[in-house]
């Protein structure tokens, strides 16, 4: 859906540049066609022309084209095998010509780099303290771009994947030295090729960056083996690769996974239904014209938002689009993915004009696949983000709107969700209050808190229940404790560390 990044190569030279490109294209629609799952009774409304959901979250059929498609894969070892080394590399690390390489894009001045460097710094080396007074300062500082130096190590703080990793010493090695299950290892082997085959890390079959996907794919299967593996997971997977290793981009897809998306890669695809419906109930206060016009089309929001909220907009954005969208998203939960959602649809369908070469359910799909470049330009995308005029509070009302019409439907409860709807304020206090309590650990304790600390005995709780710390929530924005509703609820304070991984 739109322009996956990667997916196709120019100069290599005469025919060889067209079929190459060719392959790249069949490549991509392959891996889009296997993304979403089987949806039985509670699938799309309508068929698209030319849209096919179906399929299993285990297998991707290769068709008749995989040799070749394995043969692309081949091309290089990393960036250094037959040519890719004398060819030119963009900043984000695709190949100059592909088409997840980017043109010119409006640098930011070295000098406010530096500035924001310093900054990012500061706040990654006190984490604790910013996150129990200064949260709002940490959501606009992403909001501009965090930069790219610290971007990996951004992440894993905000994300929480810091702490799970603490929490969890050698658990990554224990189950990266594991066999693991044949019958996933067989799928993900045969969609490495497919996650952004002209960047220098993922260009060559067995490269560096292929074996580090599959490390982490593989050891995914291991610690949640009641869900397995689900092919919108490698793409997310290499985006985090392109940024941090393999133990860390391990724990920051778990955090994603459970926390930020929970239920998304289940078998049933049942979060996704529900937040499809989220948003196309939110797109009628948005934009009434495209809220209509689908009505009327009968497109199921699955045919559109899949791919699109399942790989957090990775293979549809250009790449600085990505990364800024992935900044907010880190900070600031689902709602950006909700948000960068609404701001397509509004731009692409929200207008008489633009609906005139859209009269049926394949021209619209067809619009909604190839959006305008303008609309998904870095600073329009993030402006318009940031200003769309829904707020959290509004996503967490249709979410419990959406949720009890589910379930009166269905006649039982979301899977994955977890616990009792807290109102918005009792979440925010108790969030402050466990931000403070997290901001004074090294302080030392009251004769009267020793006593309390000692009576209570050793509070910290098993390896494998994650604290309740807080995720960042704006005063006027929080979010309800529903984990449907994806908000990581995982600490984010972490020791100092002096580790920027560059």
């Amino acid at each position: 859906m739109g322009a996956a990044h990667g997916r196709g190569v120019g100069g290599v030279g005469g025919g060889r540049a067209a079929e190459v490109a060719e392959v790249a294209a069949e490549a991509e629609a392959a891996g889009a066609a296997g993304m979403a799952k089987s949806h039985g009774e509670n699938g799309p409304r309508a068929p698209a022309a030319g849209g096919n959901l179906s399929g299993t979250r285990e297998s991707l059929a290769p068709g008749p084209d995989a040799a070749a498609a394995d043969e692309l894969s081949s091309l290089g070892s990393d960036s250094e095998a037959n040519g890719f080394a004398e060819r030119r590399i963009d900043k984000f690390g695709f190949i100059v010509g592909s088409q997840g390489a980017e043109g010119a894009l409006e640098e930011v001045p070295l000098e406010v780099l530096r500035q924001r460097e310093s900054k990012w710094l500061d706040m990654l080396n006190n984490w604790d303290k910013w996150m129990a007074k200064k949260h709002k300062k940490i959501r606009l500082r992403c909001q501009k771009g965090i930069p790219p130096s610290l971007r990996g190590r951004a992440w894993q703080y905000l994300s929480g994947g810091k702490v799970k990793l603490q929490q969890n010493p050698g658990k990554f090695d224990e189950l990266d030295m594991s066999p693991g299950d044949p019958k996933w290892l067989d799928v993900i082997e045969r969609d490495l090729h497919r996650q952004f085959p002209f960047h220098e890390m993922f260009v060559s079959r067995g490269g560096h960056g292929q074996q580090d996907l599959f490390r982490v794919l593989k050891a995914y299967t291991l610690y949640r083996p009641e869900e397995g593996y689900c092919q919108a997971q490698a793409p997310i997977a290499a985006v985090l690769l392109m940024h941090m290793p393999a133990e860390q981009a391990f724990w920051c897809l778990v955090q994603i996974c459970e926390k930020y998306l929970p239920g998304y890669y289940s078998e049933k695809l049942e979060a996704i239904q529900l937040d499809g419906e989220i948003l196309f109930s939110l797109l009628q206060k948005v934009s009434p014209v495209a809220h209509k016009h689908l009505s009327q089309q009968k497109i199921d929001p699955l045919l559109y938002m899949t791919e699109w909220f399942m790989c957090a907009f990775s293979r549809t954005l250009p790449w600085s689009s990505v990364l800024r969208v992935w900044d907010m998203f880190f900070c600031e939960g689902v709602k950006i993915i909700f948000r960068v959602g609404l701001v397509l649809l509004k731009h692409a369908l929200g207008s008489p004009e633009k609906l005139k070469a859209c009269q049926g359910q394949y021209e619209t799909i067809e619009r909604l696949r190839s959006l305008s470049p303008k609309i998904m330009q870095e600073a329009f995308l993030v402006q318009e983000v940031v200003e769309l005029p829904v707020t959290e509070r509004q996503i967490e009302r249709e979410h419990l709107i959406q949720l009890r019409r589910w379930q009166d439907t269905r006649d039982a409860p979301l899977p994955g969700s977890k616990g009792k709807y807290k109102p918005p304020k009792q979440v925010q206090k108790e969030q402050r209050k466990q931000a403070k309590a997290s901001g004074q650990r090294d302080k030392p304790p009251t004769p009267s808190q020793a006593k309390v600390a000692a009576a209570a005995g050793d509070a910290c709780p098993p390896r494998d229940v994650p604290p309740k710390d807080p995720v960042y929530q704006d005063p006027q924005d929080s979010a309800p404790q529903d984990s449907a509703y994806h908000c990581s609820q995982e600490s984010l304070t972490s020791q100092e560390s002096e580790d920027t991984y560059l």
